[in-house]
């Protein structure tokens, strides 16, 4: 079997070249395929396979694990690790941020002149980050989370025949030993961010009843307990819940594992909420994480 490749001319075009590739029996020279074409076919048949080469191998790559496998290319556990990194140096660059504006002002103190006002810096920080547009939108969702929490108090689990201690006197249970990723803000950022290894247990911080156990698109699976003296706590982005609505919970307590669940989270981190009497206070004050 054999292939050749002929040039013909016809006599009606005689400029131009027509070429013809022809598959013959070595034994017979029986034809038995011929394609005939121009440089200019030829030329368009090459390009084309070679954009549907490109693209096949693109889809490939993008949507295939098969990327996984390109040298350099960051994989899950990579990129896990990235956002657990950018958590800790943020949090390192705000105790050094802290940390200049304590010798900052110290250094003042020992000249002799006026310390550094850091509530005035701390409200124009806040002014310059609460647009006129946010604000509406903000203290629309800080009165629905207060009326869910009024909502809630129909549990009636309080007993008013124990003594009402206030909530500065109380002691309070670690709910998860980690890292602060992000503070409390009573404003932008009502609520405390602690980040910890995935599948570490999360304890409840005072004795209580859960009010609600489930899953939203947001928080993802979120449990919420209700406490003596009007106090509510919320474990939001849990990978699991160990406890059901109803459920009688006592200070330190396990209730879920720490997860990543939920649209509004980048990594595996708990997020805690800690409301009296309609309020919401800085977990912080009061529990050392």
């Amino acid at each position: 079997m054999a292939m050749t490749l002929k040039k013909s001319h016809r006599n009606r075009e005689p400029r131009s070249s027509n070429f013809r590739l022809a598959l013959i029996d070595d034994m017979t020279h029986q034809q038995l395929l011929t394609f005939h074409f121009t440089k200019t076919s030829l030329a368009v048949t090459l390009i084309s396979i070679l954009v549907i080469l490109c693209v096949a191998i693109y889809a490939i790559v993008a949507y295939t694990p098969v990327r996984t496998f390109i040298p350099g290319y960051p994989d899950a556990r990579s990129k896990r690790a990235a956002i657990q990194n950018a958590i800790r140096i943020d949090s390192l660059e705000r105790v050094i941020y802290k940390w200049e504006l304590y010798s900052e002002s110290l250094k003042r103190v020992m000249e002799g002149t006026d310390p550094l006002q850091l509530d005035s810096m701390i409200n124009a920080n806040r002014q310059q980050a609460e647009s006129a547009t946010e604000r509406p939108a903000m203290r629309q969702q800080d009165s629905l989370l207060r009326q869910h929490v009024r909502e809630e108090e129909q549990f009636g689990i309080s007993d008013r025949d124990r003594r009402d201690l206030p909530i500065e006197g109380r002691l309070f249970f670690t709910p998860l030993k980690g890292v602060v990723s992000q503070g409390y803000d009573p404003a932008l950022h009502p609520y405390v961010d602690i980040t910890a290894p995935a599948g570490s247990v999360v304890k409840a911080t005072l004795d209580g009843t859960v009010i609600f156990a489930g899953w939203s698109e947001e928080a993802g699976y979120t449990i919420q307990i209700q406490h003596d003296g009007d106090i509510v706590s919320i474990y939001k982005h849990n990978e699991k819940l160990l406890k059901g609505t109803g459920d009688k919970v006592a200070a330190g307590s396990p209730i879920a594992l720490v997860g990543n669940t939920g649209a509004l989270t980048t990594g595996d981190h708990l997020h805690f909420e800690l409301w009296h009497k309609g309020e919401t206070v800085d977990p912080t004050r009061y529990i050392n994480f």
